[in-house]
């Protein structure tokens, strides 16, 4: 149909209302430029129009804290333009990021999946919580990483369901920063600047099906065998890049001090590893 026709369509029907012609004249104007919102948003999106609803809404609402190698706060961008690989390699965007070792009384590791509808590395299996401090008050506060230890657990709470008194912020201990770069597919990967915080608790566990697929609890043995698994891709078990690194590097002497009672000895949050 003409699009002169279509509004001719649409006058004649508002006219058996009891709206004044120019009220009527204005919300038709109204839904023309709602219209043209819609299209201009639909248009932004792009192929991006089937990402689950949840995930789209992190991913403009969340905004990243932006560092440089060193670690200082340069600016803030939507999780959305610091996950896209053209704008991290095109303008080196670097955000701040934590990730979560949970044990519990038996030094057993809790391990997540992540979820299917994940827009980056979905149904990977990964340390307890991997995720963003974000660029708000509570979060960018830089004495004894508090900004990042209230972000942890924040996130507990959303993607496992872990109350807040369960994971106190100042039992959160963090050893060490790491700097990585980690393709997720042609579009997703990540660029991060990620704190390691471990905690030994006993805590409720309700995961959130829109951020976890799945949760185990692992031995050291376990964890191994997970390894060999992922190396050998069987029942295609896929580990996150940056749970990798944190194994390969770090995680079994730091789980030897867990169990000993010694993790303060581990500390070292003077050093940036850069394992890109």
């Amino acid at each position: 149909m003409p699009h002169s026709l279509c509004i001719l369509v649409f006058l004649l029907a508002l006219a058996s209302k009891s709206l004044p012609i120019t009220a009527q004249i204005s919300s038709f104007a109204g839904l023309t430029l709602r219209r043209r919102s819609y299209t201009t948003i639909a248009a932004a999106m792009g192929d991006d129009s089937g990402m689950d609803a949840v995930q789209r809404r992190l991913m403009f609402d969340d905004e990243c804290i932006l560092v440089d190698e060193n670690d200082n706060v340069v600016g803030h961008d939507t999780k959305y333009n610091c996950h896209l690989m053209e704008k991290i390699e095109k303008e080196n965007l670097l955000h701040r990021a934590f990730s979560v070792f949970l044990f519990n009384s038996k030094y057993e590791l809790l391990l997540q999946q992540r979820s299917a509808t994940k827009v980056t590395f979905p149904l990977v299996w990964t340390n307890t919580c991997c995720s963003h401090p974000l660029y708000r008050e509570s979060e960018l506060i830089a004495e004894n990483t508090l900004g990042v230890r209230n972000a942890a657990q924040r996130k507990l709470l959303d993607e496992l369901g872990i109350p807040a008194e369960h994971v106190p912020v100042d039992e959160f201990t963090p050893l060490g920063r790491m700097l990585y770069k980690a393709p997720s597919d042609g579009k997703w990967g990540e660029h991060e600047l990620d704190y390691l915080l471990f905690m030994v608790r006993d805590v409720a566990v309700n995961p959130n099906p829109d951020e976890v697929a799945g949760i185990k609890y692992v031995n050291q043995e376990e964890l191994k065998e997970l390894l060999r698994k992922a190396d050998a891709g069987e029942e295609g078990l896929k580990l996150s890049p940056w749970f990798r690194l944190v194994v390969d590097n770090f995680l079994f002497k730091w789980w030897d001090h867990v169990q000993r009672g010694t993790l303060n000895e581990a500390i070292d949050m003077k050093t940036i590893h850069k394992l890109i």
